[in-house]
């Protein structure tokens, strides 16, 4: 008994064989290309864990920067003061030495002036100060007050021999062409009248001191022009003005 057991186990294992190589015969062939990769998935299979793209992190980076605005609200920027138009200067007027630029008529007029205060006589002044509505204007006390007793009373003696002297040395000067083309032209002596005075050249000064002294320059100075008397002849030969300051 023990025998037969054992001989039909191995004829039905036998027989099993055979099928089993039958059956594989009859398979189709598949070329390795066409067999699925069955490697297992690593121990990880979640999808965050997939590496990035070439470039990825850069991205994620920058991205991760805030961007400060031009300009940046939180730093305060000075506002550019603004500068103010300025106007130019108005130039110096030309200063003339050459009396014969002026119209005849003014030439006239100074050449009289002169005349009258050599003679020493002050009264002699009155017949060229064009009485009436266009008289010369001088420095009055009062509006009623009369010409010749006017200048007497700014001069450093009674007679007025002092203002005298004053017009034969600004008249001996330059002269300049003042408000040209305007009803109030005229010529005027000296120039310093016309001109700042630090824009003076040593020449000038000296010229200045002439006819004022060293203190009253350095008055001059503070209020920064000319203030001393000055004559104005009109281009139509009329004495203007005997004046002073400024």
């Amino acid at each position: 008994m023990m025998i037969s057991s054992r001989v039909r186990l191995f004829r039905l294992t036998s027989a099993l064989t055979l099928m089993l190589a039958s059956g594989l015969a009859t398979l189709p062939a598949h070329a390795l290309s066409d067999i699925k990769d069955i490697t297992p998935p690593s121990a990880d299979t979640s999808t965050d864990a997939a590496e990035p793209l070439p470039g990825a992190e850069q991205d994620v980076i920058e991205d991760s920067i805030p961007v400060i605005p031009d300009p940046d609200p939180l730093i305060k920027r000075e506002e550019p003061e603004e500068v103010e138009s300025v106007e130019p200067e108005t130039p110096p007027a030309e200063v003339i030495y050459d009396i014969e630029k002026a119209p005849e008529p003014v030439r006239r007029m100074r050449e009289l002036i002169i005349e009258a205060a050599k003679t020493g006589d002050i009264s002699k002044l009155k017949p060229l100060m064009n009485p009436g509505p266009d008289q010369t204007n001088v420095p009055l006390q009062n509006p009623e007050q009369d010409l010749i007793d006017a200048l007497k009373a700014v001069s450093g003696d009674s007679d007025g021999i002092e203002i005298l002297a004053i017009l034969l040395d600004i008249l001996s000067t330059g002269f300049v062409q003042l408000d040209q083309g305007t009803a109030e032209e005229a010529y005027v002596w000296p120039y310093f009248a016309g001109k700042s005075l630090g824009l003076l050249t040593p020449q000038e000064k000296v010229e200045l001191l002439r006819i004022v002294t060293a203190g009253d320059v350095a008055e001059m100075q503070e209020y920064g022009n000319y203030n001393f008397f000055r004559v104005g002849i009109t281009p139509d030969g009329r004495w203007k003005f005997l004046t002073v300051g400024d």
